[in-house]
């Protein structure tokens, strides 16, 4: 190699460094305008009431007990309860019901199948507002208005979990269903202890996608809640800055609270988030 094909190396080098470096300044400086209204949010649940028209971005007085004070003013206890107790059966029910839709898609064979799966898929088309009305008439009609079960039962059903899980079985060689079938097990057991086991990291995305969005659903306890020992945080929320619109402080405690659990949950579960949405785009 000669002294000109060297010198052209190094500056090829040089260059690619150079550029590197604007990528990660370019990629940081966007990190950083999305973190200053979280910032922003938590410095202002620490002021005092009296700071709040201050252009002061810390607090002069830090004041932890806006985080009691909500507590006392409405039952936020109560409220926190009930978005995760739903939310936790929500994602139950969802995961088992779109594991077995998927395993019926994705290994069983009946007449249909494949127009019935289409039919199925279809239905992601259809805005979720377009069900509201009739999905409220028919909590009407069993008499679950303002309860638990017309909260969880409407959204323990989906067809994307539905089609993620379908193709991550896919990815799941069909010899093992054959060796369970000669062992003699039946569909249950082979969905039951084969599949299951196996389709583990795309049953924790679809469980994590879930959680996630009955957590922060508004719309719909929205016109099913009538009373507030059902009311979940979004609505709690809503009525708190309706009664407490002037103090910000308080409502930014409020918000910080609302949104740790949906931090924790990610930075906790965002390597299976990854590997369970590129296992499950595969079909093997």
């Amino acid at each position: 190699m000669n002294e000109h094909e060297t010198i052209a190396q190094e500056r090829t080098s040089t260059r690619r460094q150079s550029h590197g470096w604007l990528r990660h300044l370019f990629l940081g400086l966007i990190s950083l305008s999305m973190l200053v209204p979280f910032v922003w949010m938590v410095l202002t649940s620490f002021k005092p009431f009296g700071e709040l028209d201050a252009f002061n971005p810390l607090p002069r007085a830090w004041m932890p007990g806006n985080y009691a004070t909500v507590f006392q003013k409405v039952p936020f206890a109560h409220y926190y309860f009930n978005s995760l107790f739903i939310a936790a059966w929500v994602t139950f029910l969802q995961c088992l019901t779109s594991a077995m839709a998927a395993y019926s898609f994705a290994r069983l064979r009946w007449p249909g199948r494949d127009t019935v799966f289409t039919l199925y898929l279809a239905t992601l088309m259809i805005p979720g507002v377009v069900t509201i009305i009739p999905n409220f008439t028919i909590m009407v009609k069993l008499h679950l208005l303002d309860s638990y079960l017309g909260l969880i039962l409407p959204a323990a059903f989906g067809a994307f979990g539905t089609f993620l899980l379908r193709q991550f079985m896919l990815t799941i060689p069909r010899s093992l269903d054959e060796a369970a079938a000669i062992d003699g097990a039946t569909h249950w057991q082979i969905f039951w202890e084969v599949m299951m086991p196996l389709a583990r990291a795309g049953l924790i995305t679809l469980g994590i996608f879930t959680f996630l969005g009955n957590y922060g659903s508004f719309f719909w306890p929205l016109i099913l809640v009538k009373s507030d020992a059902y009311r979940t945080l979004p609505i709690g929320m809503m009525y708190f800055d309706t009664f407490y619109s002037q103090q910000t402080n308080l409502i930014m405690a409020a918000s910080v609270m609302n949104i740790i659990p949906l931090i924790v949950l990610f930075v906790v579960s965002q390597k299976f988030i990854v590997k369970g949405i590129q296992l499950g785009a595969v079909k093997g």
